[in-house]
């Protein structure tokens, strides 16, 4: 699959491998945010942060769809809770990440990441 790069990175915590799967145009969607993430700069200090956050993240699926987009979904730990979700990611034509999209559940698992993660990143971050 085309996101076995990704998640190696992503289990490895490794940050700049996690950057190198995305294409320098990525637009990062966030359950979090209104306004999406663009551009793998503008990526870079959410995944810095998010790498240090990770507290026993497991892969447990993946799926492709028939254009090709790929789900991953996945699980980790935040302080005391469980945070289950979903990756949706799309390919270009080199195999990087361009269009990203997050799910998470529960809601109070997404309202701790928003205060833990978001809350590091400046509002208009990523926002063009």
């Amino acid at each position: 699959m085309q996101c076995d790069a990704f998640r190696r990175a992503v289990d490895a915590l490794d940050l700049e491998e996690t950057l190198a799967t995305f294409a320098p145009t990525i637009v990062l969607r966030s359950p979090v945010r209104d306004e999406p993430l663009r551009g793998k700069e503008a990526v870079r200090p959410l995944f810095a942060i998010l790498l240090q956050t990770f507290k026993e993240l497991r892969f447990l699926e993946s799926f492709t769809s028939a254009d090709g987009g790929e789900l991953l979904h996945f699980q980790w730990r935040l302080g005391e809770r469980k945070v289950e979700g979903v990756d949706m990611m799309h390919f270009d034509e080199n195999g990087l990440i361009d269009d990203y999209a997050v799910m998470i559940r529960p809601l109070s698992a997404l309202q701790a990441m928003r205060d833990a993660v978001f809350a590091q990143l400046p509002p208009d971050a990523g926002s063009t």
